[in-house]
């Protein structure tokens, strides 16, 4: 009755709940294991698993993961350490500390961020291009 179109009732308690809720790991949290979140999640406490994220995973200043990241968008301000996955952007500000290896399609690093990584950008386009100019070799 009094929620928008972009809101559900849940049934049992009466709470209303929006598509376009983040989730978020309060500083002092340590979590060890996998967490997977349907919106974006803010780390701010510890993680040391698995992430899987369909929407943006923003690791505060004071927030650390370490293992392995699957998400759409990223922001790193705090320290991260492991594989990360980024389908669209990931952008590492200047407080942040990234150790491991990066798939990203387009990459931003602010100066002063300490950055000791293996990068592959784009990796989709260039694969496809590869194909592409692989099939008209033998086609000739």
């Amino acid at each position: 009755m009094f929620g928008g179109k972009n809101e559900k009732q849940n049934g049992m308690n009466g709470q209303v709940q929006s598509p376009n809720v983040s989730n978020s790991i309060v500083d002092g949290t340590v979590i060890n294991g996998n967490i997977s979140a349907p919106n974006d999640i803010r780390i701010d406490g510890s993680l040391i698993g698995k992430l899987e994220c369909k929407g943006r995973v923003i690791i505060g200043p004071q927030g650390k993961i370490d293992g392995d990241v699957n998400c759409i968008n990223a922001i790193i301000e705090g320290a991260f350490t492991g594989n990360i996955h980024v389908s669209e952007l990931l952008a590492i500000k200047e407080s942040a500390i990234v150790n491991g290896d990066i798939v990203t399609d387009k990459l931003m690093v602010h100066t002063g961020a300490i950055f000791n990584v293996n990068c592959s950008m784009g990796g989709q386009k260039l694969k496809s291009l590869i194909q592409k100019e692989t099939s008209q070799k033998v086609a000739q």
